[in-house]
């Protein structure tokens, strides 16, 4: 279940009065800790190659990530004529003459997405995408997965948004990267007027940069989502962009139940997502304290546990009292 604001209903909070709440006020204590699922955000980090595709699942897989995510763009519709035949802004990154044929270039079709999606079940781990355009979106919802993704680039894309929302069956994830408060409320409603943004909208807290600083993570913006929007939308998640795994525990205890990042078999390879991506290590380290942070979110069963039982016999002040009893 999701966590209550309140044991009753309520106006929803300003943003002055949720930025000012306390890290996690907004979690009652029927709020149940699941185990948070790990997105490992490939995109066009395979550099155009299915090899390198499969081995970055296989990596992911490795590191304990749920989902293996990619992207799916249609270029020419995506691109105005000028930008796509534009060279690219970082030369160094590109690999085609304009700015059209690089993105050309790392796409991989329909048929090469299923192949994707078929070796996931293989070897354990979720296929995911996200899509940018109309074309891309009828594409991949051919593919039996558990959600599409919906970038902060085009989450006002509603052409977009509608055939997610009423041509397709799975969740959709949808990021709030530079997106206006109102930009975010337009996006919740427009799911509202099926009735499922309840059952199958996730919104994730993001700042589009790459890498973002830490000041500029803004991750009390969780606890404005969740009451604003924690009794209207299926999940609370989070997509970071910054470097390092420490922010995204505390995403995860602020009550995200997704955590998405960029992923990366090398740091140094050619492109932009590369330095803002976790290598192998740094996935599997954030895996392994996600996974440690969830089992520690419990109330002690016992006044004393058996653990401690040992300690209080050694170590507890004993001059004057009884200490082996915890009823006196």
């Amino acid at each position: 279940p999701r966590p209550p604001t309140t044991n009753g209903p309520k106006e929803a909070a300003t943003p002055r009065q949720a930025m000012s709440k306390r890290p996690l006020s907004h979690l009652s204590d029927r709020f149940k800790y699941e185990p948070c699922k790990v997105v490992a955000e490939i995109g066009c980090n395979h550099m155009g190659s299915m090899d390198i595709a499969k081995e970055l699942m296989k990596l992911a897989k490795e590191c304990g990530s749920t989902y293996a995510k990619f992207q799916k763009r249609c270029p020419k519709e995506l691109l105005t004529e000028e930008q796509y035949n534009k060279p690219h802004p970082v030369p160094a990154n590109a690999y085609g003459a304009t700015y059209g044929a690089h993105r050309e270039f790392l796409e991989f079709t329909v048929e090469q997405h299923k192949e994707l999606w078929e070796y996931g079940k293989e070897i354990g781990i979720e296929w995911a995408t996200s899509t940018w355009d109309v074309t891309s979106a009828r594409e991949m919802i051919t593919i039996p997965c558990d959600f599409l993704k919906v970038p902060s680039a085009c989450n006002n894309h509603f052409e977009m948004l509608k055939v997610l929302r009423d041509e397709y069956n799975g969740d959709v994830h949808v990021s709030t990267g530079m997106t206006t408060k109102q930009e975010i409320e337009n996006v919740i409603k427009f799911f509202e007027e099926t009735g499922v943004a309840k059952t199958r909208l996730v919104i994730y807290n993001c700042t589009s940069g790459y890498p973002v600083p830490f000041k500029d993570i803004c991750m009390l913006e969780i606890n404005r989502l969740y009451d604003l929007y924690g009794d209207r939308v299926k999940e609370i998640a989070f997509s970071g962009h910054h470097l390092g795994i420490a922010v995204d525990v505390a995403a995860y205890t602020l009550g995200c139940k997704w955590i998405e990042r960029h992923f990366t078999k090398d740091r140094t390879w050619k492109g932009t997502d590369h330095a803002a991506s976790l290598e192998p290590a740094g996935l599997g380290k954030l895996c392994r304290d996600l996974a440690a942070t969830h089992q520690a979110f419990t109330y002690k069963e016992s006044e004393i546990l058996d653990i401690e039982s040992e300690q209080r016999d050694k170590l507890k002040f004993r001059k004057g009292e009884k200490v082996n009893s915890v009823d006196e």
